[in-house]
């Protein structure tokens, strides 16, 4: 396998990832969601001291930066825009947690990070093992707001939801709808991604349908282990195509908060597709 070129950024000359240019699109609801929360963020701030927190979550963080894939434009990456945006609301966060298992990225971010004034707390580690980490540093009785964005669909273990789902916490997830069309068939077998990504599918979903149906079915049953563990999905799920209209993923955001997820519907675009309609 032919490794990566390391690019820089010419402003800082840290480490950069390079993405799609509909990464923009994503960051665009992290910080819009983060500027329309920030008055209920409020609530949860110091001072006064009993008051327990409001932190910012990420498990898949990358360096900060991004280069556009096909230009020279770079751009913040999620954690330096949620970082940006909390702190013009006027409402910053108390804590930042933010993971990335390269250690490079996670260096990158941090230096990033600090050099805006924040101080975040940075890990370098398996999603899995940062989440437990993370969960235990933040007070659960808080009001935390966790972007979970991985690379494909390998990365979102249904453990790492129900770890979060432990702390009060708003949930925006990343579902690779590309990787799951690509990659359904091998994905299904006993034992792979679809084994960690919804747990105990196979006894409630025929895999045996047309692909279509197969798809959408395994969706809903996905979206139903969450409300389990009571984080409600909003009924608004956006999906982010590309530049040729393939349908690349879906945005879903979760809740215990009904004012949370009345956010969510407000920021996201009602021109974008509603349901997990494969």
């Amino acid at each position: 396998m032919v490794k990566k070129p390391v690019i820089l950024d010419p402003a800082d000359e840290l480490i950069v990832d390079d993405v799609g240019k509909w990464a923009v699109e994503k960051h665009a609801r992290v910080q819009a969601y983060i500027k329309i929360a920030s008055a209920t963020r409020a609530k949860y701030v110091p001072p006064p001291s009993w008051r327990a927190g409001a932190s910012y979550i990420e498990l898949f963080s990358g360096p900060g930066r991004s280069l556009i894939r096909g230009t020279k434009r770079v751009i913040d990456g999620s954690p330096l825009v949620a970082y940006k945006a909390a702190q013009l609301s006027g409402v910053p966060f108390t804590a930042i947690h933010l993971n990335d298992f390269d250690a490079a990225k996670s260096a990158a971010v941090e230096k990033r990070i600090r050099a805006l004034g924040g101080a975040p707390v940075c890990y370098n580690d398996p999603a899995d093992v940062a989440v437990d980490k993370i969960v235990a540093a933040v007070n659960p009785k808080g009001l935390h707001f966790a972007f979970l964005d991985p690379y494909n669909l390998e990365g979102l273990s249904f453990d790492i939801i129900r770890k979060m789902s432990k702390l009060k916490v708003d949930l925006l997830i990343h579902v690779s709808v590309h990787d799951l069309q690509r990659n359904l068939d091998d994905y299904s077998r006993p034992g792979d991604v679809l084994d960690t990504f919804a747990p105990g599918w196979s006894n409630q979903v025929d895999p045996n349908q047309s692909i279509n149906s197969f798809r959408a079915a395994l969706m809903e049953y996905w979206l139903a282990e969450i409300r389990k563990l009571g984080k409600l999905p909003a009924k608004g799920v956006e999906l982010i195509e590309g530049s040729k209209g393939q349908r690349l993923y879906w945005l879903v955001f979760a809740s215990e908060h009904g004012i949370a997820r009345k956010f969510w519907e407000t920021i996201r675009d009602p021109m974008r597709q509603t349901a997990m309609d494969i």
